[in-house]
């Protein structure tokens, strides 16, 4: 594709991708909120309500992907990114605002919704809106909003909490600090919305909706068509990939970031630092990730991450084992998430815009999502289970394991889609 308008396009996947900053804020503040609400809403010495709490957010993912794809086909992508960027506004206002344990939830679900629809539809409408020669560029830019904006909120969270060790600040934290947490969200929600009239609906869709006006007897693409055996290898590909960017375990550094770094020796004032510090190598590596993606390519970024976050967990397992503490465990926590940004986590969704033709991509989107969230569920469900049987040596020996075997499956499986045309790859890949 010759003679592009390089500032509109950087302008709309630039919106488009605020839907990835959104992803991450909202996603990841509830860590560092995590200990204030509890106190306001009397479940600190619930695991049960505090699991509640931590994944009500996660279903709500589940249902925004389920529906994301099936939706997108049928009404667009723009207006799904506006439909997200509604729900994110209403449910960064709603969560603070609320003083009912039930009602918090509720506007959690509907912010996990955004997150769902988002995830699904911000990587896809760039990857349809971009030359096959940036697409995975620009595609990783997506990652790069959804990093820097976890990166937003451990430092939001660091500067609201107050001093944990007098009893007034605390009381604010508890009170109030929380909620500030979340309604900072607010501005970036609504900065969303606004934008998001003003980018064009994707090419690939208006192409699909002319061919099917046109041929009148084309049915759209659904589940079933999806399930034929044609996409079988494909779709399997994208569920494995999708799946194993969750169960690679680095996610729970985010989400328990508390637990890690306590059990590494910090105290709370100490785990907000340690958290803001890996939020900086997140970013920083996931620049390099937009840099390294289209020379060095999909399928051997993917298996540095897939072979480096082997070794590492295994090295902090025995490190948890040795009961070492200290600087050392921050920087092997460290060094996982860098090697996570510049391969995993960015790489993932562009492969996931890439492999899929366009007649069943929204639908196959939606459904890799879907087990993506379904992952990362129980990967939250399962660490606080997983940690307490098997210590945190056990658990992320059990990562490490995870992650040679993706090795195996990926070296084997996972094709290079770097420099090649949407058209070009569904004729290599679905035959």
């Amino acid at each position: 594709m010759q003679g592009f308008n390089k500032g509109f396009l950087y302008f709309i996947c630039g919106v488009s991708a605020m839907g990835g900053l959104l992803f991450g804020y909202d996603w990841v503040v509830i860590g560092g909120a995590k200990p204030f609400y509890e106190l306001y809403f009397g479940i600190a010495d619930s695991p049960l309500m505090q699991g509640v709490a931590m994944t009500t957010a996660l279903v709500g993912c589940l249902i925004g992907a389920m529906v994301a794809g099936g939706a997108a086909d049928k009404y667009g992508r723009k207006p799904l990114l506006m439909f997200s960027a509604v729900l994110f506004t209403v449910s960064a206002i709603a969560t603070g605002l609320f003083n009912d344990f039930t009602l918090f939830n509720i506007a959690r679900f509907i912010g996990g919704v955004g997150i769902g629809v988002a995830s699904a539809l911000a990587p896809m409408y760039i990857a349809e809106v971009s030359p096959a020669e940036i697409r995975g560029r620009m595609v990783s830019l997506n990652q790069m909003t959804i990093v820097l904006g976890i990166l937003a909120a451990q430092v939001v969270n660091m500067l609201l909490a107050r001093d944990t060790s007098i009893a007034a600040e605390q009381a604010w934290n508890v009170e109030w600090g929380w909620r500030w947490m979340f309604w900072a969200e607010t501005l970036p929600a609504a900065l969303f919305l606004f934008m998001s009239f003003f980018i064009p609906e994707s090419p690939v869709y208006l192409q699909l909706k002319a061919a099917t006006v046109s041929q009148h007897k084309e049915q759209k693409a659904g589940l079933r068509e999806l399930m034929e055996s044609k996409y079988g290898k494909v779709l399997l590909l994208g569920l494995i990939i999708a799946v194993f960017q969750q169960w690679c375990g680095t996610n729970v550094i985010f989400n328990y970031a508390q637990e890690i770094f306590v059990g590494a020796g910090f105290d709370v004032d100490g785990m907000f630092i340690n958290i803001v510090i890996t939020g900086i190598a997140n970013v920083v590596f996931t620049f390099v990730a937009l840099y390294t993606i289209e020379k060095w390519g999909r399928r051997t970024l993917m298996l540095i991450g897939a072979g480096g976050l082997g070794l590492i967990y295994f090295i902090l397992g025995t490190c948890y084992f040795m009961q070492l503490t200290g600087v050392m465990m921050v920087a092997l926590v460290v060094a996982a998430i860098s090697v996570y940004a510049m391969t995993l986590g960015p790489v993932t969704w562009t492969l996931l815009a890439e492999i899929f033709p366009h007649r069943v991509r929204g639908i196959a989107m939606a459904t890799c999502t879907f087990a993506l969230w379904v992952g990362c569920c129980t990967l939250t469900f399962s660490f606080p289970s997983m940690n307490a049987a098997l210590g945190s040596s056990g658990t992320f020996w059990i990562y490490s394991g995870i992650c040679v075997c993706a090795f195996i499956f990926l070296f084997r499986n996972c094709p290079e889609t770097k420099g090649k045309s949407l058209e070009q790859l569904e004729s290599e890949l679905v035959k």
